[in-house]
This record gives structure tokens, C-alpha cells and sequence, in this order.
């Protein structure tokens, strides 16, 4: 079957307005999570149906390694960005697709492992995948390894968008890279991209803004809560 124009693409979201079932997603968690708001909550107790693929937490990233805090593969937010990620699901579910998370709080002795590999110049067995055109030595000055991350602060996913398919899996749509591809190609409107590769793009950031998530420009994955709950603070605590 060819896939929806990009116009389908884009309505599929932007048509699911005042969705009661997203509402309900969020203010049916467990009594216990929600006495947790100021903790950083598991994403599957507000939806247990949003799929998750944590790379850090295995050998499947840019590293080539388990990243130093990832001792489970989980996906762990402030009580705000989970909710406000439920609601997305909840959107996106009424059209028959789903989110598919790649990483959420990033304990800041990961960023620091990122630092390390990255001042590591003679380790380049990722860079084929990751970072084809771009020279390691100029990660940082290229903006894309930092030392402080906002997902530290616990209300930035990074995550893609796709169909269910009838085994309950999820079939990711094309957005054009990989996620944590390090190049310019990754930019939410790259003009290099094809069209519906960008409608792809623009469906995901119509549902993520929708509620209340901004997207980081230069990779289409990378969205913020606009009112996150703690914009000053960097936490490191390992994810189990």
C-alpha cells in the first residue's frame, strides 16, 4: 500500500482536536504516580501503550556501548512531560499509529560519558553510521555533543512516530535519517529530504506540539515541554 500524502499525514493529527480519550490517559494513572509529581516518573504508568527502543541502555547508539546510567531500558520523565506525552499517544492512537521513544532523562554522568567518547579521536567504529560527514574532532563545535543536556532536566524525548501494525508492533515512518544522525540531513526541515519524508517530519511535530512540546530545529527526534518543571535543574540519578 503507497503511503498517505502529506496532506492525510498532517490532518490525521491536527483533526484528533479535544480528544476525551487523551484527557482520560493522563488522569487515570495510579494514585501513587501522581502523589510522585515532583519525581521522575516511569512514562508507561501514564501509557503503557507509547513502545520504547532506549539505545543508551545497549551497544545500539553513536558510542558503540551501554551508556554509564542506563542500567534498565526505561523511559523516565517529569510527572508534566509524561502526561503531556500520553496525551500525544492518545492523539496518535485514534489513527492508528503510535509513538516509539529512543530516550528520555539522560543522568548527566551520561552526558559526561558522551564527552568522553567524544574527545576520544581514534574511536570511530559509529562513525559510518552516525557521523559519515562530519569530522569527530568537531562534534562540540558543531553543537552536537554538549557537556550539559536538556534532557538532564527530565521533560525532553527524543522519539519518531509509526503504524501499528497488527502484531502490535510499531512500523516506524521514513523520516529520512536515523535517529542521532549528525548531519544537517537531520534538521526537521532539511530541504535535502523527500516530500513525504518531511510530511513524516511535520505529522510528528504537529502532534507533539499540539501538546505542549517544542521541537530542537536541527533534529527532527528532539522535542521539549514548553513549561518544563524544572528549567535550572540537571539531575544524575541512574535510570533502573
Amino acid at each position: 500500500m503507497s503511503p498517505p500524502s502529506a496532506v492525510l499525514l498532517a490532518s490525521l493529527v491536527l483533526v484528533a482536536a479535544c480528544s476525551t480519550a487523551s484527557e482520560q490517559t493522563a488522569n487515570e494513572a495510579p494514585a501513587e504516580a501522581r502523589a510522585g509529581a515532583t519525581e521522575l516518573i516511569d512514562v508507561s504508568t501514564v501509557a503503557p501503550s507509547i513502545r520504547t527502543d532506549i539505545r543508551y541502555a545497549g551497544p545500539d547508539n553513536f558510542v558503540g556501548e551501554r551508556v554509564d546510567g542506563y542500567a534498565a531500558p526505561k523511559c523516565l520523565l517529569s510527572w508534566e512531560a509524561a502526561t503531556g506525552l500520553a496525551r500525544v499517544q492518545a492523539d496518535l492512537e485514534e489513527n492508528g499509529l503510535s509513538l516509539l521513544v529512543f530516550d528520555c532523562f539522560r543522568p548527566q554522568r551520561a552526558v559526561d560519558h558522551f564527552v568522553r567518547w567524544a574527545g576520544d579521536t581514534t574511536d570511530l567504529q559509529t562513525k559510518a553510521e552516525y557521523y559519515p560527514g562530519v569530522d569527530k574532532a568537531r562534534l562540540f563545535e558543531e553543537g552536537y555533543i554538549a557537556e550539559r543536556s536538556g534532557h538532564s532536566r527530565a521533560s525532553t524525548v527524543d522519539l519518531t512516530v509509526g503504524r501499528l501494525a497488527e502484531d502490535g508492533s510499531v512500523r516506524a515512518l521514513d523520516m529520512g535519517t536515523p535517529f542521532d544522525f549528525f548531519d544537517p540531513l537531520s534538521h526537521t526541515e532539511s530541504p535535502h529530504v523527500t516530500p513525504q519524508q518531511l510530511a513524516n517530519r511535520l505529522l510528528l511535530r504537529a502532534a507533539m506540539e499540539r501538546r505542549g512540546f517544542r521541537n530542537y530545529a536541527s533534529e527532527w527526534w528532539h522535542y521539549t515541554l514548553r513549561d518544563e518543571p524544572f528549567p535550572e535543574d540537571y539531575f544524575d540519578r541512574e535510570i533502573r
